[in-house]
Parts: C-alpha cells; structure tokens; sequence
C-alpha cells in the first residue's frame, strides 16, 4: 500500500451541495439558498461538514478496497466550499498496524484548506463475508 494516496477531485456543484444537506437532514437555508447565505455573509451556499465528512469517508475506502471498514473519521474544517469550485482531496497513511489503518486527509480548494483530518480504518480478512474475493 502507497505511503501517498492520489489525490480525489470533487467539483462542488448546488446539486453536491444540496443533496449533501438534504440527505444529512441539515436544512439550515445557507445549505440551499443563495439568497438567505448572502443574508447571513457568505457570498453563496456552502457545502456542510456532513457532506464533507462524507467525501473524506469516501475517498479513503476507495483507495483501502471493500475490506476497508471505517472506525474513525474526525475532521475539522476550514474554507468554505462554495459551488463552481473543486475539492481536491489527498491523504497520508500514517500508520499501519495489524489490519488498522490510519489515513492523514486534506481537502483544499481555491479559497484554501477546506478539511483536516485522520481517518481510521480497519482491513477485514480476505476470506470475511462479504468482503470481495
């Protein structure tokens, strides 16, 4: 397994951000509507930490393979991500122990680093049900 995974980019459009908010159940307006995010500063909606959290998530199981399972994700943000803009993702296997993983990810954008944060994740056994053979 590579030191360094390749980096993931995520185009940030109003669907990503949307659908993001609406199936963590996050209905704060900033989410959705334009109008109500300008209102309150910002000059678009933003992606939320759940959609984030997601990404991250997503990123380090497709690189870990099916066996991956994730024990831990803890993520802190910074930047918004606005739509028209594109989330590069890329991560750091800090360490490596008996089938547990630990993955240092970043996320930046145009404004700058959107997330910080270290995934954990444990490797099943090849012969585990469920698991790809």
């Amino acid at each position: 397994m590579p030191d360094e995974l390749p980096p993931l980019r995520v185009p940030v459009t109003r669907t990503l951000i949307v659908a993001g908010a609406l199936a963590s159940r996050d209905f704060q307006d900033v989410h959705h509507d334009p109008d109500a995010a300008r209102a309150k500063g910002s000059p678009d909606i933003f992606m939320n930490i759940l959609t984030t959290n997601g990404l991250v998530g997503r990123y380090v199981t497709d690189h870990l393979g099916p066996r991956a399972r994730l024990r831990r994700v803890a993520i802190r943000l910074g930047v918004p991500s606005h739509p028209g803009d594109t989330l590069t993702l890329t991560g750091t296997v800090t360490a490596l122990d008996a089938g547990t993983v630990e993955v240092r990810v970043t996320g930046d954008n145009s404004l700058g680093r959107h997330v910080t944060g270290t995934v954990t994740a444990v490797l099943l056994p090849e012969d585990h049900e469920g698991a790809a053979s």
